[in-house]
């Protein structure tokens, strides 16, 4: 099963509802940002803490790369609040 069916789809010819529409944007749309988010953490986390690329990480580098995560993740969920927060006014 791709990601553009489910197995709630409608019969052929029929038309999904716009609840189940939604339902798929959605998921798509957390799909694609996941995907994102992975890709920046990877970039910035790399470019910062992998000084020379090798076989395996050394330790400083395995902390610097928890660390930045870490704090890349509590950043975003600091704006992703403040985001949601101001919404809601």
């Amino acid at each position: 099963m791709d990601s553009y069916s489910s197995s709630s789809s409608p019969p052929m010819g029929a038309s999904p509802s716009p609840e189940a529409l939604m339902e798929q944007v959605q998921a798509q749309l957390a799909e694609a940002y996941a995907k994102e988010f992975i890709e920046t953490l990877r970039e910035k986390c790399f470019d910062k803490c992998i000084t020379k690329p090798g076989s395996s990480l050394s330790s400083g580098e395995s902390s610097c790369i928890s660390r930045c995560v870490d704090r890349y993740m509590e950043a975003t969920g600091i704006i992703s609040r403040s985001l949601f927060s101001q919404q809601r006014r």
